[in-house]
């Protein structure tokens, strides 16, 4: 695919020089830095539409490196291909597990399908459709009911959009939300599955092995059973099984709770959507303005956010004006309460659109989930 500009990043400068004379000779732009930071620079000053990079820097950390890029909106879905003369199985499964597209060896063999490999990421890159869709759901402070909100999001949008493929994933921490609440009890989960080496857990992998909650009508990646076991996730991991659930999933749902932290951070900066709930007691929605400054110094912009007010856990509390006026921007949606419903709903592992489908909180649940999806199809094509 000719036309594009590709950014080598290497400290050698012999091998700059020969990558660009094969890709000159291809009809590509090329551009180069020495370093990490100068890599990063060219970047986002120059656009390149995909990297190559020596994953071996000296000045940066291989993930150091490519999780700056990944936490910047303008590069969070940049094809960065990693080019190396170590070829073996460790660096290539670690390369890939942090986040590169793809992976070459400096040999002739290699290098003689390089221009095949920029063509099918560059055509990837073109085709942003062809990715998940992920919505990140997120707030403040515990018992919100965030987990249920999401669960019951994802429910929705699957009944009245039957052709979308979805998945949930719990990255709650230390302890699985939404596992509960669906009545999912098995032992596959989040930790269970970064523990796996990144070649086996493949798209094939996740359709054919994730549960599929029937009465939910998603499939559910669930997150650590108990905070002994969050204690051995292999953090190194969450970005590659993030690009591979979007790659196969036409919408990913995120629960991430109350979870603010170097792990959650970059995925909150890729998402399409941010769907942040707040409830009605004035603690929440003060904690809740000041994690939105913290996100807007993040460049998260305010387009993406999209906020619930959740009443169905209490009526109690300051009304949805007030707490518009303390947050400085606009609730979406106040979902109404639902008196003890809300916990029946729960407990019985059901959908509150199933177990109560005539209820004013099902009403907005079902108005909420169609907005959210088009404004994420939306926000994702702009």
């Amino acid at each position: 695919m000719t036309g594009k500009t590709i950014l080598i990043v290497d400290d050698d400068s012999a091998s700059r020089i020969f990558l660009s004379r094969i890709l000159q000779k291809n009809h590509y732009t090329v551009l180069q830095a020495a370093s990490g930071k100068e890599g990063l620079i060219s970047t986002w000053r120059d656009h390149p539409d995909l990297m190559l990079v020596d994953p071996v820097l000296p000045d940066l950390s291989s993930e150091e490196f490519i999780n700056k890029l990944r936490q910047d909106r303008r590069t969070a879905r940049l094809p960065v291909i990693a080019l190396s003369r170590d070829s073996s199985p460790g660096l290539k499964e670690s390369s890939i597990a942090i986040g590169y597209d793809g992976f070459l060896v400096k040999s002739s063999e290699a290098l003689s399908g390089l221009t095949d490999t920029l063509d099918i990421q560059l055509r990837k890159k073109e085709s942003p459709e062809e990715n998940g869709l992920l919505i990140v759901f997120l707030s403040a402070k515990g018992g919100t009911g965030t987990s249920s909100l999401c669960a019951n999001i994802a429910t929705s949008i699957s009944k009245f959009k039957p052709e979308m493929n979805i998945v949930v994933a719990d990255f709650v921490l230390p302890i699985s939300s939404i596992a509960p609440i669906v009545g999912y009890e098995d032992a596959l989960n989040l930790v269970t599955i970064s523990d796996l080496p990144p070649e086996q857990t493949t798209s094939d992998y996740f359709r054919e092995n994730l549960p599929v909650i029937d009465n939910w009508r998603f499939q559910l990646l669930a997150g650590a059973p108990d905070p002994e076991s969050a204690n051995s996730l292999n953090v190194g991991r969450i970005q590659g099984i993030m690009r591979v659930l979007q790659s196969e999933y036409d919408l990913v749902l995120l629960d991430l709770g109350r979870s603010l932290s170097r792990i959650s951070l970059p995925l909150i900066q890729q998402a399409d959507l941010i769907a942040l709930v707040v409830s009605t007691d004035l603690s929440t929605v003060t904690l809740t303005k000041t994690v939105w400054e913290y996100l807007q110094a993040q460049g998260i912009g305010a387009e993406r956010l999209y906020t619930l007010l959740n009443r169905a856990v209490g009526l109690e509390g300051i009304t949805k004006a007030e707490a518009e006026d303390i947050l400085g921007f606009d609730i979406k949606y106040a979902v109404p309460y639902m008196g003890g419903n809300f916990s029946l709903a729960n407990n019985q592992h059901q959908p509150i659109i199933e177990k109560f489908p005539n209820d004013t909180a099902t009403m907005v649940l079902r108005q909420a989930s169609s907005e959210m999806a088009e404004l994420a199809r939306k926000l994702r094509l702009e």
